[in-house]
């Protein structure tokens, strides 16, 4: 497991390293601030990371916002002297928290819990709107558009980004019911309420609860049709 610890006070980095060595775990990389963290999480991949709550400039809340956002399946446990930090803590799925000083033992049931978070369970995507993010389940979303290397969720909680291909969407969602109808759209079976024939070959699709509408490409529309065909 590749860890990653953030601490602005040198004695917690040491103590924190110290204590998860004597667990047996060595490949553990340290950062001081939120900055060389960011850097260092987009250099190489890492299992998890131990973020101190209060630092300098961006906070590990803000910073364990971004690292959900670009590493969704990176776990986080945080660490602080202070209790008052947990909802928001927990409202970014940290595996757990842990306030200062903790024990070994302590810190040993928040990796065996880092372990049951690997356990499959129900999906949850993390999307982000300017400085709003939301946790989406899969039946809360409509469709999904392709935008470059991300792409556009439209929820039940208006559009927010996502960042991976529609590639990579369409393997993750294809099991909820989600559907490729066009190159840049996958729509979401479970939330159509009709269909209209477009140029006797062409779909659009109709959404219960929104005005939007997502027309098929005609591979796309071919593809429904010969799913659903009598």
């Amino acid at each position: 497991m590749k860890i990653l610890i953030v601490d602005d006070e040198s004695l917690a980095l040491a103590r924190l390293h110290r204590l998860l060595t004597s667990l047996g775990h060595n490949n553990i990389i340290q950062a001081t601030n939120a900055h060389e963290a960011l850097e260092l999480a987009a250099q190489q991949p890492f299992d998890l990371a131990f973020l101190d709550i209060s630092m300098a400039g961006m906070d590990g809340i803000e910073l364990g916002y971004t690292l959900r956002y670009s590493h969704p399946d990176m776990g986080i446990i945080y660490q602080t002297a202070y209790d008052h930090h947990a909802l928001s803590a927990f409202d970014i799925g940290a595996v757990d928290y842990l306030l200062k000083p903790y024990t070994l033992e302590q810190l040993e049931r928040s990796l065996e819990r880092v372990n049951a978070k690997n356990v499959p369970k129900e999906l949850r995507l993390i999307t982000k709107a300017g400085d709003i993010h939301y946790l989406l389940r899969p039946e809360d979303i409509y469709y999904v558009k392709a935008d470059l290397s991300e792409v556009i969720i439209r929820s039940i909680e208006g559009f927010s980004y996502y960042p991976k291909k529609i590639s990579e969407v369409e393997i993750m969602l294809e099991a909820h019911g989600f559907l490729r109808v066009h190159r840049s759209y996958l729509v979401n079976l479970n939330r159509i309420k009709e269909m209209e024939t477009i140029d006797q070959s062409r779909i659009c699709f109709v959404f219960e609860g929104i005005k939007e509408r997502v027309e098929s490409s005609k591979d796309g529309a071919k593809h429904f049709r010969h799913l659903f065909k009598n």
